[in-house]
């Protein structure tokens, strides 16, 4: 019996390892086709097919390796949510629940938009990029400091900072995180504005969120406590009206004009939003905003695969483009460095941290389950940043360059525009992109940068295609709600952390202030943190050259300087807890981003490029301005935006010097632990026996 039992035990791991050989072999056939191919359309099924079978093959031996190896994983070990039960924020909780929670926190428009944007340099490097560093790099920062923070009662990063690192390192952490707060919601915020500019269909729709989630928060607190599925299946339905009744909208002269604004009054209307979000009980909006995420992100990714899966379009966009030597129409800079920092979440971003220190940590009820939430979930994101890409990629390339390229640099003539994109080898005709906005029930889609109207497009092509090739005005504006609603989650949530964040600064000068059950306190903090990015988008809704030229990348170095700020705890943690020996996990990823960080500060701050350098760009309008070459309108802004360049200037130099100061001092820190010097204490919890038991 037992020759028999080993027998068919040998056959069952021979057969697995037959089977993963498969799953290699035919994930390095689609990774390859997608890298050679040249001159002629590539199906979109094999870009499918090459994340599945990557994804699979880091996840069933990458993150065993770290889980078993690295982190040593323990299912017997109690977490923070059994052991601080508090029925409040520390709760044991269903696996599969804290995964959608998690993914739902941490995919926000990132793994929309970076690849979209990076879409101006062909498919094939943001492709590279969003697999190899999502399974190398996020993954596995997103694992490690969720599990570094089960191991801390659930310790936020900044805190495991200061605690790990010393208050060098806490300092610079807490910098960090503020910085990139305010600069990710400043860049969401013109991302949405964007996109609703002069679109009455597209702001009805969005606008109407709003009460939607209102409802659905007194719903779960008063009606029908505790029924949040149903709750989301109306607010599901409700949403799916609102994009209905847009188009009802949009044909009627009378009601039309309240929703066709410019970008000025949709940014005041944005951070307005914002403060009021901030202030507002966590039940009544914020909450109910997030059951709509979750339930419209996963349920719209998922139908989004299936529709490429059984379409199979062709990308259109060629692999590589002419723009990678720094040209590009959409943003300013060569492809090294500037692809790494353009595609933030979906290959690997600092934000996440702030989500695996945060709240999941508090729900973990086995730390088993650390390698599904963590390492999982970043995939689960990855492969969204992939689909976004095909949808980018299945346009013409000459209408995503009219779509996403700023009048500023194509020309605000539409003429001159479709002229300028057929100079460089895109064709695409005037009469092209009018039957196109006519379309999508749009006035135009001339220069409506950002990424987020140009991936609606894509999107409703494929949907619209699904669906026998009609309603393309319907899917555009449903993909553009789809868009807001991960936008505004993370704008709203991003200004209530960064409030409590200030909160907890303030309460040092007057303690009442760091209270957040006083609303004064909450008050005055919402509005200088809204004030701060306010400030920042509006800056971006005026630039002449579209905003996400300067925002976007100052968004993606400050990202990845968090994600070097997260990497430098995770390897600090590895390397003082003994296993020093597997602490190239992270300091691989750790040295790639320093690198990428450090070569986009620098071509931000001296390239003298005046479309890469904000110093160079300054100077170059005052010299136009002097020889009297620019309009009176640009003339008027000079002002304005020479003071944009200068702090632009100033941000990219705190983000270098963060930076810097983070990977010293945790090299310092590790160096004297290997040496036997004392340094700041190994903070994790003793270990305390599960009552859960092992599952």
């Amino acid at each position: 019996m037992q020759k028999k039992e080993t027998a068919t035990g040998d056959r069952r791991r021979r057969g697995a390892m037959l089977a993963w050989i498969a799953v290699a072999v035919l994930g390095a056939a689609a990774v390859g086709g997608i890298a050679i191919r040249r001159g002629e359309s590539i199906n979109s099924l094999w870009f499918i097919v090459a994340a599945v079978c990557v994804y699979a093959i880091a996840y069933r031996f990458y993150s065993h390796f770290i889980a078993l190896k690295v982190l040593m994983l323990d299912a017997t070990r109690a977490t923070p949510a059994e052991r601080l039960e508090d029925g409040r924020d520390f709760v044991p909780t269903n696996r599969w629940i804290v995964f959608g929670h998690h993914f739902a926190a941490i995919a926000g428009p990132g793994p929309l938009i970076g690849p979209t944007l990076a879409a101006q340099f062909g498919y094939l490097p943001g492709t590279l990029w969003i697999l190899v560093g999502g399974v190398l790099g996020g993954c596995v920062q997103d694992f490690v400091i969720l599990f570094c923070s089960v191991r801390r009662n659930g310790r936020s990063l900044g805190q495991m900072a200061r605690d790990e690192l010393g208050p060098v390192g806490g300092v610079a952490a807490l910098l960090g995180v503020m910085t990139i707060m305010i600069i990710l919601i400043a860049v969401l915020g013109l991302v949405v504005v964007n996109a609703m500019k002069h679109s009455p269909w597209g702001t009805f729709t969005v606008t109407m969120t709003i009460p939607i989630a209102l409802f659905m928060g007194v719903y779960l607190r008063a009606i029908r406590p505790g029924r949040v599925l149903e709750a989301t299946a109306i607010g599901i339905v409700l949403l799916l009206a609102a994009v209905a009744g847009g188009g009802v909208v949009d044909q009627l002269p009378a009601v039309r004009g309240w929703f066709d604004h410019d970008g000025r009054v949709l940014a005041l209307a944005v951070i307005a939003y914002g403060f009021t979000a901030a202030v507002l009980p966590v039940w009544l909006l914020l909450a109910p905003r997030d059951y709509l995420s979750t339930f419209m992100k996963v349920g719209t990714i998922l139908a989004l695969a299936v529709a490429i899966v059984i379409l199979r379009p062709e990308i259109r966009m060629p692999a590589v483009t002419q723009f990678i030597d720094g040209t590009g129409p959409i943003f300013a800079g060569p492809l090294f460095p500037f692809v790494f920092i353009t595609i933030a979440c979906g290959a690997i971003s600092g934000f996440h941290a702030l989500i695996s220190s945060g709240t999941t940590p508090k729900l973990l009820a086995n730390e088993a389950d650390a390698r599904m939430i963590g390492y999982g979930g970043m995939m689960m994101e990855s492969f969204t940043a992939v689909m976004a890409m095909i949808a980018a990629c299945v346009l013409e390339p000459g209408v995503f360059f009219a779509i996403n390229s700023p009048a500023g640099v194509v020309g605000h003539e539409a003429a001159a525009a479709v002229s300028t994109i057929s100079s460089w080898g895109f064709p695409v005709t005037v009469a092209q992109m009018e039957v196109l906005a006519t379309e999508m029930g749009e006035a135009t889609l001339f220069a409506r940068t950002g990424g987020a109207p140009s991936l609606a497009v894509g999107m409703a092509n494929i949907f619209a295609s699904l669906s026998g090739g009609g309603l393309l005005a319907l899917w555009y504006h449903f993909a553009i709600m789809f868009e807001a609603l991960f936008i505004l989650t993370t704008l709203d949530a991003g200004t209530r952390v960064a409030r409590f964040m200030l909160q907890e600064l303030l309460g040092r000068l007057h303690a009442p202030l760091g209270r957040v059950s006083w609303y004064p306190g909450v008050i005055v903090a919402s509005a200088l943190v809204v004030i701060a990015w306010g400030w920042f988008l509006y800056q971006g809704v005026v630039d002449p050259l579209g905003g996400i030229n300067s925002l976007w990348p100052l968004f993606g170095i400050s990202n990845q300087m968090l994600a070097a700020i997260a990497l430098c705890v995770a390897t600090s943690v590895i390397v003082k807890s003994g296993r020093a020996r597997h602490a190239w996990v992270t300091v691989a990823p750790l040295g790639w981003l320093v690198l990428v960080t450090s070569s986009a500060a620098l071509a931000k701050i001296f390239s003298d490029v005046p479309r890469i350098g904000f110093l160079a760009h300054a100077a170059d309008l005052k010299q136009r301005l002097d020889a009297g070459t620019l309009g009176a309108e640009v003339a008027a802004q000079v002002p304005r935006l020479v003071f944009n360049d200068h702090l632009n200037t100033a941000l990219t130099v705190l983000f270098l010097v963060l930076t810097w100061v983070l990977v010293l001092d945790t090299a310092r820190v590790c160096v004297r632990h290997l040496r036997g010097q004392p340094t700041p204490p190994f903070t994790e919890e003793p270990y305390v026996a599960s009552a859960l038991g092992a599952r």
